[in-house]
Order: C-alpha cells, then structure tokens, then sequence
C-alpha cells in the first residue's frame, strides 16, 4: 500500500518532510488489512495496540510505501508487523507492531459502511 507525496501532506514546510500522522494511517491501513486477512476477511478488526517507532524522516518528494503481514492469529485477535519506506525497505522510515480484534462495535462500524456503499443510509 502507498501513500503518494503531496504538498498537502507536508508536516514541516522549512525540509518538506511529510507529517508523521501520514506515515501512521498508512501503518495502521495496512496492519489493519494483514489483520483482516489473517482472521478470515469476513469480519472488519479494531485497533487494539499500535506502536509505530521512527526511524528516519521520509525524502521529500517521495512516496510512502509499506508492507505488513499477520504474524499470528487467533480467534478473534491478530498481531501484525509493518514497515513504512520511500523506495528502501532495507532503509526504513517507520515500523510498526499492532494487535487488532473484532469486536462488537468493530461489526457495528463494518455494516454502516456496507449499507452506505449500497446507498442504505448515510454514515
């Protein structure tokens, strides 16, 4: 998954640094679809736990990429890992380790989305 630059997204406009709050949706997006996966892609998961540690500010200019995958799951919980880089994954910006669950209000928030993409009623 990638998050392309923007100018919008700069969080310091003096080195053109993308904001960190960028670089932590990607991460929790992309755990959150490993998880989903892990559990069986029927159910959407939560966060539960999400610790991102900073590496190295992204390159201006350049795309976020990041990779995550389930490292384990169990019932109703799975454990992720990801990494977040501009073009290097052996260099990266960001990692992550995250836990998510399904749970009641994580199936209540999933079929809000389903019935506002079937044009049911709004979120």
């Amino acid at each position: 998954m990638s998050a392309p630059y923007s100018e919008a997204l700069i969080g310091d406009p003096e080195t053109g640094t993308l904001h960190g709050g960028v670089i932590t949706a990607l991460l929790d997006h992309v755990c959150g679809m490993a998880a989903f996966g892990g559990l069986g892609a029927k159910d959407t998961p939560a966060t539960l736990d999400l610790r991102i540690d900073y590496m190295r500010p992204a390159k201006p200019g350049q795309d976020i990429h990041a990779e995550a995958e389930c490292l384990k799951s169990h019932g109703l919980v799975a454990f992720v890992r990801a990494t977040a880089h501009d073009g290097d994954i052996d260099d990266p910006v960001a990692i992550a380790q995250a836990a998510f669950m399904i749970t009641r209000a994580s199936k209540a928030a999933q079929e809000r989305a389903m019935k506002a993409m079937r044009g049911e009623h709004p979120l």
